[in-house]
C-alpha cells in the first residue's frame, strides 16, 4: 500500500459523500501541529502548508503559527479553487469519466483479480453493471469512495473549507494552482492498462484503508513528514506511469505556477506532495526557493 491512497484523497471524497453522522471521537492535537513551511525567491514571501482533504469532526490543527500565517498572506492558493463547487467536480468527472460501449469492469482486470474487484464492489454498496458505465480511472474513484465510509471522515471536515472560509472573511482573493479540469485530465488520459492497474491496487488498498489514514492522520498532526513519506514504501508501488501523470507531472506544472508569483501567498496542497521523489519542496528548491520549516 503506498500514499496513493493520501495524494488523491480529495479526488475521491469529491467523487461520492462519505460523511457519517455517527462518527467515533476525533483526534486531539499533538505535539507539533502539522508541518508548514516558508517560501522566498524575489518579491515571494509566502507559505508551504501540507493539508488533509477529509478529517473527522473537531479535529484542531490550526496552530498559532498556523494562524500567523493565514493573518499575515495577501491571498490563498489551493490546488484547485474550483474543487469545493462539488456540482461543477461531479459534472466534470461525469462528463470525463463515463464513455459508451465500456466491457464489463471485471473484463478490465487480470483474471486473479476479479474475486477481490466484485467483493471490493459489493462491499462498497454499488454494482458491477453501474460502475462499468466508467472509465477504469473513474471506477477507481468510486470505489475507493465508497470504502471511506468506515473511516468516518468528510470533506466538510477538511482542511480546506476552513481555509476558504477566513480567507473569505478576511476579503482576501482564493485562487489555484490548477483546475479542476487539470486535475480528472491527469487520470483520463492513463493509458487503458494504466487505469487498470490503478483500479487493481485501488482495490487492495481498501482493505488497509482505515489503519493507513489513522496513520497518516496521527503523523500530519505532529508534522511528522518522515512517516508521511514512509508510508510510500510500505507494500505495492505505484505503476511510474500512473506515477508521473498524476503526481508528479502536476508538481512541476505547480512550480510553474508558482514562479511568477509575488506577495504573501498562502499555499496549502495535500501534504503527500510535499514528500517523496521530485516533490513540490525539492523542486521549488531546484528553482532558486528558499523553503524553510516554520512549524
Amino acid at each position: 500500500m503506498t500514499s496513493l491512497f493520501l495524494r488523491f484523497l480529495a479526488l475521491f471524497s469529491l467523487t461520492l459523500a462519505v460523511a457519517c453522522d455517527k462518527a467515533p471521537p476525533s483526534p486531539t492535537q499533538e505535539q507539533g501541529g502539522p508541518a508548514l513551511w516558508q517560501v522566498e525567491r524575489g518579491a515571494l514571501k509566502g507559505w508551504l502548508f501540507g493539508t488533509i482533504h477529509v478529517l473527522p469532526k473537531d479535529v484542531a490543527w490550526d496552530t498559532p503559527p498556523i494562524r500567523d500565517a493565514m493573518a499575515k498572506a495577501d491571498r490563498l492558493v489551493l490546488e484547485a479553487a474550483d474543487l469545493q463547487d462539488e456540482q461543477k467536480t461531479l459534472g466534470i468527472f461525469e462528463d470525463m469519466g463515463r464513455s459508451p460501449n465500456l466491457p464489463p469492469l471485471e473484463q478490465r482486470v487480470p483474471t486473479k483479480e476479479r474475486p477481490a474487484l466484485l467483493k471490493a464492489i459489493s462491499d462498497g454498496g454499488t454494482s458491477s453493471q453501474l460502475l462499468s458505465g466508467y472509465e477504469s480511472w473513474a471506477a477507481a474513484m468510486l470505489l475507493s469512495a465508497a470504502s471511506q465510509q468506515a473511516l468516518h471522515v468528510s470533506q466538510d471536515n477538511g482542511v480546506e473549507p476552513v481555509l476558504i472560509a477566513a480567507f473569505k472573511n478576511a476579503g482576501k482573493p482564493i485562487g489555484g494552482l490548477e483546475t479542476v479540469e487539470r486535475q480528472f485530465q491527469a487520470f483520463d488520459t492513463l493509458p487503458p492498462d494504466a487505469q487498470s492497474k490503478l483500479l487493481v491496487q485501488t482495490v487492495n488498498e481498501a482493505k488497509g484503508m482505515k489503519a493507513l489514514y489513522d496513520r497518516i492522520l496521527a503523523a500530519w498532526l505532529k508534522g511528522d513528514m518522515e512517516a508521511i513519506a514512509k508510508e510510500d514504501q510500505i507494500g505495492e508501488q505505484p505503476d511510474p506511469v500512473v506515477e508521473e501523470a498524476i503526481l508528479t507531472a502536476r508538481n512541476r506544472d505547480w512550480v510553474k505556477a508558482i514562479e511568477p508569483m509575488t506577495g504573501r501567498p498562502f499555499i496549502a496542497v495535500g501534504a503527500g506532495h510535499l514528500t517523496g521523489k521530485d516533490n513540490l519542496i525539492d523542486l521549488l528548491k531546484d528553482r532558486g526557493f528558499t523553503v524553510t520549516r516554520v512549524q
